[in-house]
């Protein structure tokens, strides 16, 4: 479907290839190539044609009208490949139905219980470093979050080296769904190298978890992790209305979770502990805090609400730097956006990188300032403003599961550990699904509170 041409084109595409060079050689310096006070530009990433929204109150529409504006689009299709049909891939059609039925397991009511096995997997990992260690920051983070979702999903602690693998395996899909979405489709299905290497990496995860799924079955005990709130909603569904989750559909769900609860907070922890390094005085507030609430302790659910700058950290990491810098969704119907005709069938491509930068929601936006999210400043950013877990029906179901893992995390580390650059070397943003910083190595200095 050709998009209206009274949208703008982005700059810098070529004939036949479109746009796709300047996003593979420096997609975050395309983004902020587009012109000046566009609300809706073109793209085109080889053969495939689709509009970027750049103006926030558009994407918030986007965001809300997720009838129209279904789950789709090249980074929707690719993961759909990894995820199946799970709730953060599956169209409008089936969401409700499967939102309903896995929402209790996020509930309130069963955090202090994940968060209580999260503080045993961070406590472990974090006092096993030695003062001096350099630590590669993404592959440790990985490590650390793979050990932590995969006990709070699963309880049953998995073989340590299932866990390393599975954790490999999650970086490999995240890496393999952003370049297959710019290859063509041809190319994704030839037997290369990378294409068997995401392959294997996909099936083996699929592999752990139908195996573990299909032993906990019969089990109706609630073990107080995830799958057991799945299995419980599951089978009084099949009560009710015999519309329970079929094993198919509860290993979607569980890589849905495994898959950002794994890449997306290692992703955010280790760019919180990038720009703690550069700013000493947060880092110096922050170590101020988590003395005082911890008191020597790792932290656990209760120390939270005191924590307020650690949660502020890291909403502020996440605004610069959200794990999901561009995703994408499928126009279902005929619809105005922003004054322009956008017809069925067209590919939207949305940007939260881009949005929560903008100079017109936030003041000097570039800065790093936890100030931001002060509860008692006069001038919250607006509603729009900040779209890390998406907004509007299709919100990340996980977005309190993941800020518990995350404060967990960092106050933990912080209180035990100071991380500091290794002089000379550059950090830059890694060209995959998901925004992680590439060549961030931080050696360990061990911290007397």
């Amino acid at each position: 479907m050709r998009v209206p041409d009274t949208i703008p084109q982005a700059p810098g595409g070529v004939p036949l290839l479109g746009h796709t060079l300047p996003v593979l050689r420096d997609p975050f310096a395309f983004l902020t190539s587009l012109p000046a006070g566009a609300d809706l530009v073109r793209v085109r990433i080889g053969p495939v044609q689709a509009i970027l929204v750049c103006d926030p109150e558009l994407t918030w529409q986007v965001l809300h009208d997720d009838r129209t504006f279904d789950k789709g689009g090249p980074i929707a299709d690719r993961a759909r490949e990894v995820l199946g049909n799970g709730v953060a891939t599956c169209p409008h059609s089936e969401h409700r139905r499967q939102r309903r039925l896995i929402q209790p397991a996020f509930g309130q009511a069963r955090l202090p219980g994940y968060a209580r096995i999260m503080a045993e997997q961070i406590n472990a990992m974090t006092g096993s470093w030695h003062d001096g260690r350099v630590l590669d920051v993404m592959a440790e983070m990985s490590a650390l979050t793979a050990r932590t979702v995969t006990a709070a999903l699963l309880s049953s602690a998995l073989p340590p080296q299932v866990i390393r693998d599975s954790a490999d395996d999650v970086g490999t899909l995240f890496q393999g769904i952003y370049h297959r979405m710019l290859a063509p489709a041809l190319l994704n299905r030839l037997p290369t190298r990378g294409n068997r290497r995401y392959m294997r990496a996909s099936d083996r995860l699929r592999a752990t978890f139908g195996a573990v799924i299909a032993d906990r079955r019969g089990d109706s005990a609630d073990r107080g992790d995830l799958l057991s709130a799945l299995l419980i909603a599951s089978r009084e569904e099949d009560s009710a209305r015999g519309r329970g989750l079929s094993d198919t559909e509860l290993v979607d769900q569980a890589l849905t979770f495994l898959l950002a609860g794994v890449e997306s907070t290692a992703a955010l922890l280790s760019w919180t502990l990038h720009v703690l390094a550069l700013h000493p005085d947060v880092e110096a507030g922050l170590h101020s805090e988590v003395d005082a609430v911890l008191d020597g302790a790792p932290a656990e659910f209760e120390h939270l609400p005191r924590l307020a700058l650690t949660h502020r950290v890291i909403r502020e990491t996440l605004r610069l730097y959200p794990p999901g810098w561009l995703l994408t969704r499928k126009a279902t119907a005929d619809v105005r956006l922003g004054g322009h005709l956008v017809r069925a069938g067209t590919n939207v491509f949305y940007s939260p990188f881009l949005v929560q930068r903008s100079g017109g929601l936030y003041p000097d936006p570039e800065r790093f300032d936890p100030g931001r999210w002060d509860d008692t400043q006069r001038d919250p950013p607006p509603r729009n403003a900040f779209i890390a877990f998406s907004g509007g029906a299709r919100q990340c179901i996980g977005d309190r599961f993941s800020g518990v893992e995350a404060a967990l995390a960092l106050a933990t580390v912080t209180a035990r550990w100071r991380l500091e650059h290794l002089p000379g070397q550059r950090v830059t943003l890694a060209k995959t699904t998901t925004l992680r910083p590439h060549g961030l190595f931080m050696r360990t200095t061990a911290r007397t509170p």
